[in-house]
């Protein structure tokens, strides 16, 4: 089954992977991007879920170990009900939906509902979080075969469905998936059928994610070594001889920002790239945007902008919008032949250049002054300057400019319009180490959103204006990026964090 026609409710199963948005596939992200409405589980990554419309109607259907859940006939029944109303259904769940994610069941519901469906698989965390840990399930020299088990079940009845004999004489790798609860009873099983009690073994916990945890032993200690940790589900238990891998092949905990969380405040059409970045470090991040990136009408200035000997770019959203107002007018690139293009940052130089145009000068310094700095040399006594920026931006340029003779128009591209913090997003601050900022105007929507700074989190800026800003604000800086554009902002936090890290392991 596949698309429904126009106007017939579809219902897709979609796996969520095990924790990373970097392991979301294209297909399960597109398709939260257009539901009507999403039937989501505990695993499922937050960003994910933010990539849903303003007008989809979230639905949380998970379980919680040891507290009572919807039973999955009210589940079955709800993606029915949705689908032959005409809706457009996402059943988002964690991993694999055909993995130990009762995805089959619900496909059986929908079948004979006559409801169209379609199956988005998803990474299961009984590949991912092995490897995120350093354990390849399969290994030429160590093992051919893995097998993957639920030990959701009691090992010790003796109604169990699963072979505990054929596991224990499996020639493989065995992955067990929600076995923490019950790690003592498996491994004691496991060896009473005749598994070795030397066999490596390794529990790893919040596999994929930046809080994940790993603890190896053998079969025999496993259990106790993991009570002792105080290692908590979600987890997959492995064994086999590629535990033993581990040692030389762990990547994911050594990331440099791994355990750290980072709240990242740019706006929403600008947190990809940062938030990306931050995660490629290890780092758990919680995007809250507090700002919106509103264009205004293109200023009828910009027809006639090849009268101008200068332009001012403060910004990468003015650098884009500029260009689009060119197009907008009937003008493009060209008509910027005779100008001078300056810019703060490389960031905005960048954004600019993506646009076809390269800037003619590049103000290192991320603030008003380093451009008016970069400028000293020019003689710009009865100049026409365009100063092109955000509706609400300083006006510490444009008088400066006055002042050296130049002759300033200043037009607003864009504004900055407040955007509330979603209730799931403010969940995840509480658990931040770090804050950062980005521009003085983050500052302010963020704590007219209600935003806090969580205890022990420490504050990064990108610098000296938006250090002000959050001082006047009451908050504390603890790090100010030396570099004033994001690439600073990142190297700021990566040196703070090895800091602590040193000094912890001094004490």
């Amino acid at each position: 089954m596949g698309e429904g026609a126009a106007n017939e409710g579809i219902v897709y199963l979609v796996g969520a992977g095990p924790g990373d948005r970097g392991l979301v596939t294209e297909r399960a992200a597109e398709l939260v991007s257009r539901a009507d409405a999403i039937l989501y589980d505990r695993l499922v990554p937050r960003a994910l879920l933010a990539l849903a419309s303003e007008r989809a109607e979230l639905v949380y259907v998970g379980k919680m170990p040891g507290r009572p859940s919807l039973p999955q006939e009210q589940i079955n029944a709800e993606l029915v009900r949705r689908g032959q109303a005409g809706q457009r259904v996402v059943r988002l769940k964690g991993g694999d939906p055909f993995v130990f994610g009762r995805g089959g069941e619900e496909a059986e519901a929908l079948a004979a509902a006559g409801v169209p469906f379609e199956v988005v698989p998803g990474v299961t965390a009984g590949i991912a979080a092995p490897a995120y840990a350093g354990i390849p399930v399969t290994h030429r020299a160590e093992s051919s075969a893995v097998a993957f088990v639920t030990a959701h079940e009691d090992p010790t009845k003796p109604s169990s469905s699963v072979d505990w004999r054929a596991l224990a004489a499996f020639p493989g790798t065995l992955v067990f998936y929600m076995g923490v609860g019950r790690l003592a009873a498996v491994s004691e099983r496991l060896q009473m059928e005749g598994r070795p009690a030397s066999e490596p073994a390794a529990v790893i916990a919040d596999g994929t994610l930046a809080t994940q945890r790993t603890v190896s032993g053998t079969l025999a200690d496993i259990a106790e070594r993991v009570a002792e940790a105080g290692l908590r589900p979600p987890a997959v238990l492995v064994c086999g001889r590629v535990a033993r891998l581990r040692e030389r092949l762990a990547w994911a905990e050594r990331r440099p920002l791994h355990g750290e969380v980072v709240v990242v405040t740019r706006a929403r059409a600008q947190q990809s790239a940062l938030a990306a970045r931050l995660r490629g470090l290890g780092a758990d991040v919680v995007e809250a945007p507090t700002i919106r990136i509103r264009p205004l009408p293109p200023p009828p200035e910009l027809a006639s902008i090849d009268d101008y000997d200068l332009i001012c770019l403060t910004s990468a959203n003015g650098a884009r919008l500029l260009i689009d107002g060119l197009f907008a007018h009937g003008r493009d690139a060209r008509a910027l032949a005779r100008t001078k293009v300056a810019v703060i940052g490389p960031g905005t130089a960048t954004a600019l250049a993506e646009r076809g145009v390269r800037a003619d000068l590049v103000a290192e310094r991320f603030v008003a002054e380093g451009l008016l700095e970069t400028l000293a040399e020019f003689d710009l006594a009865g100049r026409k300057v365009l100063v092109a920026r955000a509706a609400e931006a300083r006006d510490e340029l444009p008088r400066t400019l006055e002042r050296r003779g130049a002759l300033v128009t200043v037009v607003a591209l864009y504004e900055t319009t407040r955007e509330p913090l979603a209730d799931h997003v403010r969940e995840d601050l509480e658990r931040a180490t770090y804050l950062t900022f980005t521009a003085s105007s983050t500052v302010r929507s963020y704590l007219e959103s209600g935003g806090t700074v969580p205890r022990g989190a420490r504050i990064v800026s990108i610098g000296p204006i938006t250090s002000k800003a959050l001082r006047e604000a009451g908050m504390p800086v603890h790090v100010e990026a030396t570099r004033h554009d994001i690439d600073g902002l990142v190297d700021a936090l990566l040196a703070d964090v090895g800091e602590r890290r040193a000094a912890g392991r001094d004490r």
